[in-house]
Order: C-alpha cells, then sequence, then structure tokens
C-alpha cells in the first residue's frame, strides 16, 4: 500500500464515510498461494461470510404433526442467505444431526451447469461479454461453497455435480475452500443412451466432485455403498453354502466382510492352497469411483417432470456413504427435491432450498405423496434395456431374409418382455413423509407478520435488517441491538397504538441523547408510522434513518442494490442461476380470467380452457414501486382436485407456452375435481391464487371421483 494511498484511506476515515468496497483487496489482500484462480470482482472469503445477509425464516406451512424436536424444512429464497440463516442457528445450536453432532453432515448440490447468455454484438463484444457472465458464475458457485463449509459438520463431506462445461475451473476454486488436501474424490457417472453425433465424442457421462471438509475424518460407510457385480464377474462365484454363493480369495482382500474357508473340497484346497476366504455375492463390491447408473427415463415411477431431474438411485448411493440414520442431508438447489425424496425414505433428516416456486411446490407434492411412490432401495437401476437390445441386435444379425428377420425380431422381444415381467417388481415405499415446514426467506407476508406478537416481532425485525439481538441502554432510552456497531431502537407499534414518528420524534431523541450517540442510528417500525418519507434525517453530527416494515432498501447500508427471486416464463430458463439480495414482501398480482368449455381448432372434442384477460403485477424494486402486464407472469400452476388445504401440483404452463396459445391454458374435462385450485406467479415470485368450482364446467364431481389422498397442513 503506497503512501498516497494511506492519505485517502485515513482522509475518508476522519470524515465519516463508508469506505469503497473496491478498496477491500488492498486493505486487506488475501493470503498469498502457491497458485490460485483469478477472475474479475473475486472477493475475499472473510467479505463472503460477513456481507451476507442473514434473513429470517417466516413459516409458511406445516405438513404433518409437528413435536418439540427436529422437523424438516423447505425453503424459498436464495440459498446464499438461507444457508447464512442455517449458519446463524448452528452457532445457536439448533443445526444438529440427530447424535448431537453440529452441523450438516452431508451436503450435495447440483447447480446449473453454466449461465445461458444472450449477447448480440461483434465477436469481440461477445467473448468479452462471455469472460464476464463467465466470471460471475464462477463467483455465485463459490460464494456458496464458501458458506457451505462453514455449514458442515468436522465429519462432513461435500458434494458437487458438474459436467463438462465448468468442471476445471471449480475442481481449483473448490480446492482453494476446502484446501487441496481435503479432496476426497472425482465421481464419474456414466450412463448409456443412443448417440447423437458424429463430429465428436458423444458426452455419456457428469462428473461429481467430493471434498471432506477434515480429510480423514469424514464419515464414510464403505459397506452401506458397495455396488451390485457385473454380469462377467458373476461368473466367478462357484461354490454356495447356507448363506449363499461365494468364491474363494486369499489374503490379498482382507478387511472384506467375508470368512475363513472351511470344508473345501479337495479340488478346491489344492487350487487355493494356504489361508482362503469366502466372498460372498450377496455382499456386493466395495464402491468404485465410476458409476453406471440409468439416466431418469420419461416413463419412471419417480418422473415428477421438472426439468433435469436426477433418479434417486444415485442420491441413494450417495446419502447411504456419506451419513447415517438421522443425520441432516441439505441440498440448496433442491429443483425437484430428488435428494430430499432419498433422504426420507433413508430416515435421514432434511433441508431444501431452492428459490423458484416451482421447485417448492414440485417437492411439496413430492414428500406429501412419499408414501405412494417406490423404494427404490430395492431395486438399483440396471442398463437391462439395454442389454436387451443388444441381444436382439445379436439374434437378428445371426438371422437371414426379411421374413424370417422379423420373426426373429418379434420371438426376441416376446422373451425379452417375459424375462422383463419375471424380475421383480419396486416394493412401494410405505411409510408417510415425518413432519416438514415450508418456510419464507426474503419474500414475505407482512399480514402475518402484523399478527405477530411483540417479542416474536421485535425478533424478525432485527433479523431482517441483519441487526444483532444486543439490548442496552443510552441516557436512560433502552435500545434493542446493534447495526454496524450503531444502536437499533424497535418501536414498540403493539404498546404505542396510533403513535406516530416525525422529524419532532427524532428531534427529541436526539436532544436526548444524541451526544452519546455516535454517527449513526436506526429505528425500525412499520412503514405507516413514519410521518416523513425521506430514508434518513440529518442532526448535526447523527444521521438516523428509518427502517420500515414492509420495505425499507437504504442502499447506502449495503454494498448493492436489492434484487429480486427471478421466476422462469420458459421451460428452458427454470434452472438458471438467481443470486438475489435482500427482501421483499408479497404483493399479490391482480388477475382477470374466464373459463368454459370447448373445442380447440381441428378437436373432435370439447376441453377445458382458462383464458387470462389481464395481468397485473405490483413490485418493489430498487426502492421504486413498479408495475407490469402480461409480460411479467412467469406461469400458472393448477391442482385439479383441489382438496380445500393443499395445493397439490397436477400441471404447469409457462408463460411463453401462454403467450404462443392466446394466453389460454387447455386441459381435459375429466381431469376437473370438485374444485381447482389456480396458482398465478408472476417473475418476483408473488401468487395470486383463486379456486374454479367444477359447477363452472358443467361437472357434477362426486366424493369417490377423487382419488388423491388428503393431506394435512396447517398455518
Amino acid at each position: 500500500m503506497n503512501e498516497e494511498f494511506k492519505k485517502v484511506v485515513i482522509d475518508a476515515l476522519r470524515r465519516g464515510e463508508d469506505l469503497p468496497r473496491e478498496w477491500a483487496r488492498e486493505l486487506f489482500p488475501p493470503e498469498k498461494r502457491e497458485y490460485e484462480l483469478v477472475y474479475y470482482d473475486k472477493e475475499r472469503e472473510e467479505d463472503i461470510i460477513a456481507n451476507t445477509m442473514a434473513l429470517p425464516l417466516q413459516p409458511v406451512s406445516t405438513f404433518g404433526k409437528n413435536g418439540d424436536g427436529w422437523h424438516n424444512m423447505l425453503i424459498f429464497g436464495d440459498n446464499a442467505q438461507a444457508i447464512k440463516t442455517l449458519l446463524t442457528m448452528k452457532e445457536e445450536g439448533k443445526l444438529v444431526n440427530e447424535d448431537g453432532t453440529p452441523g450438516v453432515r452431508l451436503i450435495y448440490i447440483d447447480p446449473p451447469f453454466a449461465s445461458k447468455q444472450e449477447f448480440q454484438g461483434s465477436e469481440a463484444q461477445k467473448a468479452y461479454q462471455d469472460k464476464i457472465s463467465g466470471a460471475r458464475f464462477l463467483e455465485f458457485i463459490r460464494k456458496r461453497l464458501v458458506l457451505l463449509k462453514e455449514l458442515l459438520s468436522e465429519d462432513g463431506t461435500l458434494y458437487l455435480h458438474l459436467d463438462y462445461r465448468k468442471l476445471h475451473y471449480l475442481k481449483a476454486l473448490g480446492d482453494e475452500v476446502f484446501g487441496e488436501n481435503n479432496f476426497m474424490n472425482e465421481v464419474i457417472w456414466c450412463y448409456r443412451e443412443r448417440g447423437i453425433s458424429k463430429t465428436y465424442w458423444n458426452n455419456k457421462h457428469q462428473t461429481i466432485l467430493v471434498w471432506a471438509k477434515n480429510l480423514g475424518k469424514q464419515l464414510f460407510n464403505a459397506d452401506e455403498a458397495r455396488i451390485p457385480y457385473s454380469e462377467e464377474y458373476l461368473k466367478k462365484f462357484k461354490y454356495e453354502d447356507e448363506d449363499g454363493k461365494y468364491q474363494i480369495r486369499g489374503k490379498n482382500i482382507q478387511g472384506s466382510p467375508i470368512q475363513r474357508a472351511d470344508g473345501l473340497t479337495p479340488k478346491a484346497e489344492k487350487k487355493y492352497p494356504g489361508l482362503t476366504y469366502r466372498q460372498y455375492l450377496k455382499d456386493g463390491q466395495l464402491p468404485l469411483d465410476w458409476w453406471e447408473l440409468s439416466l431418469l427415463n420419461k416413463a419412471a415411477h419417480e418422473r415428477t417432470g421438472y426439468p433435469t431431474q436426477k433418479p434417486e438411485s444415485l442420491l441413494l448411493r450417495i446419502i447411504k456413504a456419506s451419513s447415517k440414520k438421522g443425520d441432516l442431508v441439505l441440498d440448496c438447489f433442491a429443483g425437484s427435491g430428488t435428494t430430499l425424496a432419498a433422504a426420507e425414505k433413508l430416515d435421514r433428516r432434511w433441508i431444501g432450498i431452492d428459490c423458484g416456486k416451482l421447485s417448492i411446490y414440485t417437492i411439496q407434492k413430492r414428500m406429501l405423496n412419499i408414501q405412494d411412490s417406490y423404494d427404490l432401495e430395492s431395486k438399483e437401476e440396471s442398463p437391462r434395456y439395454i442389454d436387451l437390445a443388444k441381444q436382439l441386435l445379436k439374434e437378428l444379425k445371426q438371422s437371414s431374409g426379411a421374413e424370417e428377420e422379423l420373426n426373429t425380431a418379434t420371438e426376441v422381444i416376446e422373451r425379452a418382455y417375459n424375462r422383463e415381467m419375471e424380475r421383480p417388481s419396486p416394493i412401494m415405499f410405505s411409510k408417510k413423509s415425518r413432519p416438514f415446514v415450508l418456510y419464507n426467506a426474503g419474500l414475505y407476508d407482512f399480514s402475518s407478520l402484523k399478527q405477530l406478537p411483540w417479542d416474536s416481532w421485535r425478533f424478525f425485525a432485527l433479523q431482517l435488517f441483519g441487526c444483532k439481538d444486543e439490548p442496552h441502554i443510552i441516557g436512560g432510552l433502552a435500545l434493542d441491538g446493534k447495526l454496524k456497531g450503531a444502536s437499533v431502537l424497535v418501536f414498540n407499534h403493539v404498546q404505542n397504538p396510533g403513535r406516530r414518528i416525525d422529524e419532532e420524534t427524532i428531534q427529541d431523541i436526539h436532544s436526548a441523547v444524541g451526544k452519546k450517540m455516535g454517527r449513526k442510528f436506526f429505528i425500525i417500525a412499520p412503514r405507516g408510522v413514519f410521518d416523513f418519507q425521506q430514508d434518513y434525517i440529518d442532526i448535526k453530527d447523527v444521521r438516523y434513518y428509518a427502517l420500515r416494515i414492509p420495505y425499507s432498501v437504504i442502499n447506502e447500508l449495503h454494498h448493492r442494490d436489492f434484487t429480486v427471486l427471478q421466476q422462469p416464463n420458459d421451460e428452458t430458463v427454470v434452472n438458471e442461476t438467481v443470486d438475489a439480495v435482500g427482501f421483499d414482501f408479497i404483493q399479490p398480482p391482480r388477475v382477470e380470467w374466464v373459463i368454459n368449455v370447448k373445442k380447440r381448432k381441428e378437436q373432435l372434442f370439447e376441453e377445458a380452457c382458462l383464458k387470462i384477460k389481464q395481468f397485473e403485477s405490483r413490485a418493489r424494486i430498487r426502492r421504486k414501486d413498479t408495475r407490469g402486464g402480461l409480460e411479467t407472469l412467469s406461469m400458472l400452476m393448477l391442482d385439479f382436485d383441489y382438496d380445500g388445504k393443499v395445493f397439490d401440483l397436477d400441471a404447469v404452463y409457462y408463460a411463453h407456452q401462454l403467450e404462443t396459445n392466446d394466453w389460454q391454458a387447455w386441459f381435459p374435462v375429466e381431469n376437473a375435481g370438485e374444485n381447482i385450485m389456480a396458482v398465478f406467479i408472476d417473475i418476483y415470485g408473488n401468487e395470486a391464487r383463486d379456486i374454479i368450482s367444477g359447477d363452472s364446467l358443467g361437472i357434477k364431481v362426486t366424493k369417490e371421483k377423487s382419488s388423491k389422498p388428503k393431506k394435512k397442513a396447517r398455518k
């Protein structure tokens, strides 16, 4: 640091100014590394932890009977801010595994593999934009890795699921965050499907990078993660006893769960002299770092319709290996909820976070209907369809003549079908999901907040603005907390109904304690209590800030403007990165719609048609109230047989699809139950809900028609 820069810093401090963010690397240079990945706008790890907002969790619904113990958590919000809140819970001893160990034992994340960027311009401009967007994507993931490392238990493990696009960058970043010495494995997930290109090697694998928080201390259940032997290796198991088939092995496999081989035949004893063991078929082989598991096919029982859904068999293997019953499993890119469903089936505690409403409702439905799903642990996926196809091809090649070829193909397909029918079916998972709570983190329902008792309101208000709960007294004035070293007063609107805060109130506070207050003072109160519109009032050397609820965004208190949880309007962008900062309050959009039964063009049968006539969203972005029309619609969700309590997602219509169909959503009339719930979601995550009676479609529904199990939820 040169002398001129030192002078600039000192002068700024003397004037009481906040130092610019870009000075951080000069004032606090990062630890020198032998090598590291350098890119635009890379923050210090300390700054990431310090500057990420921890937002309070507002319970929305509780599913199941919830006792005093642990309940699983589904969180709607920006995952970085939600993780920071979970870190606070860990520090307070509220985030523990069943055995009492603090922190999360296992984290699996499947983030978006790369940002989708649309940019018009010259090749040079596009190249520059790609670099900037690439750097932002890397920092987006790195920021979360930094926070997740802190959230892990000391014997915890993190699995990062990637494809080839950013793998090499994120391996380097992960080593920086966790330490290269804590890198555990590079796991290759292979799958077989028809190739589509003849101009490059067809990509048929994805990669999972694994770091332990402390390599050597991590929990790893090798025996739980054993996998079936290959068809070729199965031929080696030539012997059998009361425990099943086995092969004879020497001491080179010592440590495997095998027994001393007694009573061998003379021929076997001669062939395998000395110390020998029985290696049983039922035990399977120890886990390897490449896994051949089928992709989720379109007809799979577990398919939810959510884009990029991963098979449960993949997560079952990971969860069994790196956690035990009662352990906490976290997925902060929860998507369709595969991690959570697998954790539930393996009796783990779980936390899921996602910034998409589609994800939240997909997971809610999946967990509430988990007793109607299949226990895939009883039947791990195998490439049997490929094996059958190979056999078919082999037999076809041996045939000759078109008629004979057709007959042979028919016979082979029939034999394959019969063999498949003889295979044991998956076992239905019989248990209901344990209690879980849906939370909002960053988008709050102010009407519910107003009903909170004073102690809960005070706690929420302090959390919302990132204040420390630190009661103290200055000059006889009782204060509630601290924000960046300055005092905070939470106005008690419950005890003082009808009382206002105006400029005279601020002057009275200053007259009483201004000289003892420092340079800043914060007042938190409901927005309607303040009689002035400005964000702050200066009296001599003290700046008095008004922090308003339901919304108050004072940019100078933060490093960047608040941003919203953008919702997709097209299936292709469902998994794009979202990096929201701050909080907002729910402002339901206004919707006008009509529904009737009619025929589409060139269709024979009538269908139900819901047409959106008008749509208006309202949100507060960068301190300004904004309104938008149909361009701010994200999606329409329908529950065809709404039970009056829980929205059970049946169909999704993205705005892009609706616009193509003149803002109409079509569905078979026979799908409709006694009541239909329509949820209209804007791109900011706000919802408008309407119940549509089946009578409006000319449908008389009997109670026997509905096949959905009723689900219990309480606010």
